[in-house]
């Protein structure tokens, strides 16, 4: 009786796979009856068994958690794209302007450093400009907070203000860009742009587009009037002949407002202008 309860013992711990010598050992004492140390056998089984187990785990553990961190390493590397969301002619009431909408991004998934462009250029004199940097922070799903500098480098003297905004995705994918500014001698000004794209095939795509500029103060110089300062409404459809490129052509109307629309037709510009516009989308 007492060999083959050895036996079924050791049936019972095979997974703990302890050395056969010691099985062999615990059998042949069993059968000659020294059945004073089968307490002892079982209590060193049973340490060496949990032993293993928990050598077991700490290695699983230890594999798992370098998975992991070399996993989030690989998942987040240094990226960088530009993207030219508008380089486009347009035909406007006087000169026709040349035009031009860039950003492009270097970063991971949380930190990124973004650079923002905008211009029109008549008859190669640059007739406004301004360039953006920023840092971005993703604070959650779809969204970033963004900080950082401006320079306009037209109309008029040139103008740096301190940036705060937030760039992102909201409901029913409608892609936003809400800028606060602060300049100098307590200047403000606010810009907000937002766009969605209606899809009629994978390549074919129409883009309406809406931008605002607000200011707290005239600024005559560069022809700026306190209030709500200019709109503009666009309208693109483009043909995506690769992803990364894409020609379009649309209509774009621009409407300037209060003191703004009063520098203007000073200046003998037209204060509301609807144009044909014929461009290019690219990124890399």
């Amino acid at each position: 009786g007492r060999p083959l309860a050895a036996v079924h013992f050791i049936r019972q711990n095979r997974a703990a796979k302890l050395d056969i010598t010691f099985y062999r050992s615990t059998i042949y004492e069993l059968a000659e009856g020294r059945s004073g140390e089968i307490t002892g056998l079982r209590t060193e089984m049973k340490n060496r068994t949990n032993m293993m187990k928990t050598m077991t785990l700490a290695m699983l553990g230890g594999l798992i958690l370098s998975d992991v961190a070399y996993a989030v390493m690989e998942d987040d590397p240094l990226l960088a794209t530009v993207t030219i969301e508008q380089l486009e002619w347009r035909s406007a009431d006087g000169d026709d302007p040349w035009v031009w909408d860039a950003e492009g991004w270097v970063g991971k998934d949380f930190h990124k450093l973004w650079f923002k462009s905008e211009g029109e250029a008549v008859d190669g004199r640059t007739e406004s400009a301004f360039l953006e940097a920023l840092y971005s922070r993703a604070i959650a799903t779809y969204w970033d907070l963004q900080t950082g500098w401006r320079h306009d480098f037209e109309p008029g003297p040139s103008r740096d203000w301190f940036a705060i905004g937030f760039q992102g995705v909201a409901p029913y994918f409608f892609e936003v860009d809400a800028t606060l500014y602060a300049g100098g001698n307590g200047t403000v000004a606010a810009r907000l742009e937002a766009e969605y794209e209606i899809l009629f095939t994978q390549r074919l795509i129409l883009t309406p587009e809406v931008e605002f500029n607000a200011y707290g103060r005239d600024d005559p110089p560069r022809g700026i009037g306190s209030g709500v300062s200019d709109l503009e409404l666009g309208l693109r459809l483009r043909y995506e002949i690769r992803r990364q490129l894409a020609p379009y052509i649309g209509i774009n109307w621009e409407k300037k407002f209060g003191g703004t629309a009063d520098f203007a037709r000073a200046e003998g510009e037209s204060s509301d202008d609807l144009q044909f516009v014929i461009g290019l989308r690219a990124w890399f």
